[in-house]
């Protein structure tokens, strides 16, 4: 298949392109900056795209099988002197559907959309967060689209870890420094825990969608759950300090309350369901590695 991995210079997106080119597919990467130049993406075929401010050229767009869209955005990309609410409706619950529609206007076939779990995991935020209620938006809305002409998927994922080989990644940086002793952030964390996936997982299931799975399915996909203090004390086991963090019921600058959107102190955990695992194939227990992968590439 010839592919489009909008997103495809980042670690999701990458690590899928990387993955699906090893398949043999022709893949192509779309997003608004080139990938950084010392990562396998950067040797791909690329298209600056702003998918919220951009109208696709449909014969470029239509010349492609399938999309694989990991581009949505979240706390992370919020407007310094915007209004996050506002910026989640435009670039979320309008911009996505609307890139999706013109894929099918174009004649793609399959487009794959990464979601985010909350929608799924935790419904009881919808109406009460607004950047859940723009993912669950972005999802509803392009699902809205599948029909015998466009096979639509959404993988909704929950947070994502890896490593792409080349691939600077701020975060990554300083969870390991901090866990070799080159940060002065405080070694403690918060209570409470998440579902954690790798994105080797991850491209696992965006296989698995694109070689099968149920048009117009929103799956919610997952791997492990793990308290604060098992998944940050990984990066401190791999970098060889073994014991475990202080938990103190108190703001951690990795992990703020503005991202904890279920609250401090609470889990969200989930156990993904086992039929939709097997039908998509995706890979479990998978976070221990990676986290070992990204200690050894930033230490």
């Amino acid at each position: 298949m010839r592919i489009l991995i909008v997103g495809g210079g980042g670690m999701v997106g990458g690590d899928a392109a990387i993955r699906l080119k090893s398949l043999g597919h022709d893949v192509e990467i779309a997003s608004r900056s080139a990938p950084q130049a010392t990562t396998p993406m950067a040797k791909m075929p690329f298209h600056t795209l702003d998918y919220v401010n951009d109208t696709p050229d449909p014969a470029w767009l239509g010349g492609y099988d399938a999309i694989v869209f990991a581009a949505g955005n979240d706390i992370r990309h919020i407007p310094r002197d915007g209004d996050p609410d506002k910026h989640w409706h435009r670039v979320n619950s309008e911009a996505v559907p609307a890139f999706a529609k013109a894929a099918k206007d174009a004649g793609v076939k399959t487009f794959i959309l990464i979601g985010s779990f909350y929608p799924q995991a935790a419904p009881e935020l919808l109406g009460k967060i607004p950047y859940v209620d723009s993912r669950d938006a972005a999802d509803r809305g392009t699902r809205a689209l599948a029909d015998d002409s466009f096979k639509v998927i959404v993988l909704n994922a929950p947070y994502i870890i890896g490593h792409v080989d080349g691939l600077v990644q701020p975060g990554f940086t300083a969870f390991v420094n901090w866990a070799t002793g080159k940060s002065p952030v405080p070694r403690f964390m918060i209570p409470g825990g998440v579902n954690v996936i790798t994105a080797t997982t991850l491209t696992d299931a965006i296989v698995g969608a694109l070689n099968g799975g149920q048009n117009g399915k929103a799956y919610l996909i997952g791997d492990e759950n793990l308290s604060f203090q098992d998944y940050f004390g990984g990066y401190f086991r791999h970098a060889g300090d073994a014991n475990p963090l202080e938990v103190r019921n108190e703001e951690h600058p990795f992990a703020r309350d503005a991202s904890i959107f279920w609250g401090r102190g609470n889990d969200l955990f989930y156990d993904p369901d086992p039929a939709e695992v097997a039908e998509l194939g995706y890979r479990r227990n998978d976070v221990d590695r990676a986290q070992k992968e990204i200690v050894e590439a930033y230490k």
